[in-house]
């Protein structure tokens, strides 16, 4: 295929586009890119293979490695541990109960959706087994994407132990974009604005909302994942479906402190990409 290479089952970039005066205007994040997700083509780019932390993008492998595992239904009970550990570093949760019993499925939308750092965790505990062996099963899977300039240090992206622990770059998060949406079921969840759990045996009722405000909001939208973290600032993995084409991209660092520059910069990107 033009622009890239076939591992395993990934389409991997290769060449860049150089000029950026004919890409898109107005973009603020010092790392990002745009790609046709049919053929890996890279139509802009910016810092394609500068290593930048990436916060909750990181729940993007951590999926990806659940998915590949399989049991989609299996049933993994809640820790007050994983609720601890998102509460005592500040990070995003889906309010999980301990004590919950929630399928595979479940815990994934509640990860992917309102970007839980506990239901994270229970994953990761639960499909190591342990945190220790499922981050290093992170990693592998990484180097197996060819992934050279990628490392995990956790299955949230938190800044634990600290900030610059986990990174990777706008070329390394295509394929690992590209990678998840190939699977259905990361497809269908990453696409929701909103999520209402009922209450059922074993478990609380929950509610979950998307903290891609371009969800329902921006022509096509129908991913990733969004990511923040003093280091990282705010980033974007996305994707965007119109007729037959889709358009993979990341923005990351769009700000510092403005969480909507973000969302501006992935629309600059996509209204020149489909334009």
């Amino acid at each position: 295929a033009a622009g890239g290479v076939l591992i395993g089952s990934v389409l991997a970039t290769q060449a860049v586009p150089a000029n950026a005066a004919t890409g898109p205007s107005g973009v603020h994040a010092p790392g990002a890119a745009l790609e046709n997700d049919a053929t890996g083509t890279v139509l802009w780019s910016r810092g394609f293979d500068t290593k930048r932390p990436i916060g909750s993008i990181t729940k993007v492998m951590t999926a990806l490695v659940v998915l590949r595992d399989g049991g989609l239904n299996r049933k993994i009970t809640v820790t007050q541990a994983a609720i601890d550990y998102a509460r005592h570093y500040g990070g995003s949760s889906a309010g999980l109960h301990a004590g919950d019993k929630l399928t595979t499925q479940q815990l994934l939308e509640g990860m992917l959706v309102p970007s839980g750092c506990d239901a994270a965790y229970v994953l990761a505990s639960a499909y190591g087994p342990g945190l220790t062996a499922f981050v290093e099963t992170m990693n592998a899977t990484a180097r197996a994407l060819g992934l050279g300039r990628t490392h995990f240090s956790n299955a949230d992206g938190l800044p634990v132990p600290t900030e610059h622990s986990t990174y990777s770059t706008p070329r390394d998060l295509l394929v690992i974009g590209r990678a998840a949406m190939a699977y259905p079921m990361f497809r269908a969840i990453v696409a929701k604005h909103r999520i209402a759990l009922p209450a059922g045996p074993g478990h609380h009722a929950y509610i979950w909302h998307t903290t891609n405000d371009l969800i329902s909001k921006y022509p096509g939208m129908i991913g990733i994942k969004t990511g923040s973290t003093l280091a990282a600032g705010y980033c974007l993995l996305f994707a965007d479906q119109r007729s037959s084409r889709t358009l993979i991209g990341v923005v990351l660092d769009s700000s510092p402190t403005i969480r909507s520059y973000s969302f501006t910069d992935t629309r600059q990107l996509l209204n020149w990409g489909f334009g």
